[in-house]
């Protein structure tokens, strides 16, 4: 087992989604032994840091470029969360994904075992490609088809770490769909539920696209839905645990769309409106109807925590977060407070 109190913690994504969650969930522990890895761009992701605990943070070049020169310059270092990564399933320099989620994630991950660091990094369910439904992640890598090159990118790392029998060492996360506080900054790749707050807000109504199966009526194509603060609370038991490989993080239900922006109409106390418009010729060949993860390796790691109803998740969300403008704050009282 490991322990997050006796040894410093490195986040990469640190203000991003999942990495500022963490850390929020990190602090509401009392852990604040942290250095904050990320690359302050030009959105306003910074915000998230503000209420959070750290006593560093490094731009995530000079992380790199750092540890290269002088391993030990950040001290023992216990365990790294390698979150940060370009997540955008649309970006179109492949050159730039495998330098920043390919190359950067050997060095981080070379480093830490090379130190006796527990090492936990981001994979993404993405990899899964266009496979639907029970996804599991002992299946054979080599039998997985990516559909973008961000998937791929997260693809060839798990890829490399298998075949240099790293993975026996080190722990990489399959995030499924996660959503919640603090994804402002992540523009198209935003959740639906940030998406339809805002057009329901300035308008409304919610735009879904039109299902193109007979099997699924239009709004009932399915995703495994994982509120942000269910999602770092399983980051982090299995992080303190000895598992090793892949784990998927996600919810293990498969929810429709409906599911998923109803509750926001609720919340704002608005009537339904509901608008189906036709999907990009593009992206039908490339849309996957269905995913729910498997999760018995997660449960096997000892993660028996109940995870958040959907519409509760969405609730809190909605209410607490988005309505006010709200960032995750560790000194704020939590209506909905996932342990």
């Amino acid at each position: 087992m490991h322990h997050f109190s006796a040894r410093p913690i490195v986040v990469t994504g640190a203000a991003g989604l999942i990495g500022s969650a963490l850390i929020w969930a990190l602090n509401r522990r009392g852990v604040d032994d942290i250095i904050a890895v990320d690359r302050l761009d030009e959105s306003e992701k910074w915000r998230h840091l503000v209420p959070l605990r750290f006593v560093d943070y490094v731009d995530a070049d000079d992380f790199a470029d750092a540890i290269g020169e002088h391993p030990d310059v950040f001290g023992n270092i216990g365990t790294v969360f390698h979150l940060g990564a370009c997540s955008s399933t649309t970006e179109r320099d492949a050159d730039y994904l495998m330098r920043n989620n390919y190359e950067y994630t050997k060095v981080l991950a070379h480093w830490a075992v090379g130190r006796d660091t527990r090492f936990v990094y981001a994979s993404s369910a993405a990899t899964y490609g266009a496979l639907e439904d029970d996804l599991s992640d002992e299946m054979d890598l080599r039998a997985l088809r990516p559909l973008n090159m961000y998937a791929y990118s997260k693809q060839l790392f798990d890829l490399y770490a298998q075949r240099s029998g790293m993975s026996e060492q080190i722990l990489g996360l399959k995030y499924f769909n996660v959503f919640g506080p603090n994804e402002d900054h992540k523009g198209d790749m935003r959740s639906v539920v940030c998406k339809a707050f805002e057009q329901i807000r300035a308008g409304g109504s919610v735009k879904l696209f039109k299902s193109y199966r007979p099997e699924f009526r239009d709004g009932e194509q399915r995703r495994d839905f994982i509120y942000v603060k269910d999602a770092v609370e399983m980051t982090l038991a299995v992080g303190l645990s000895d598992a090793s490989g892949l784990i998927n993080i996600g919810s293990g239900l498969a929810q429709t769309w409906l599911d998923l922006v109803r509750p926001i109409f609720a919340a704002l106390a608005l009537p339904e409106r509901i608008e189906f418009i036709e999907m990009p010729e593009l992206l039908q060949p490339k849309y996957q109807y269905s995913t729910q993860a498997r999760i018995e390796r997660l449960r096997a790691s000892g993660y028996n925590a109940p995870i958040a109803p959907l519409a509760d998740a969405v609730q809190d969300y909605v209410s607490n977060y988005l309505q006010p403008g709200r960032v995750l704050d560790p000194a704020q009282p939590e209506a909905l407070t996932v342990r």
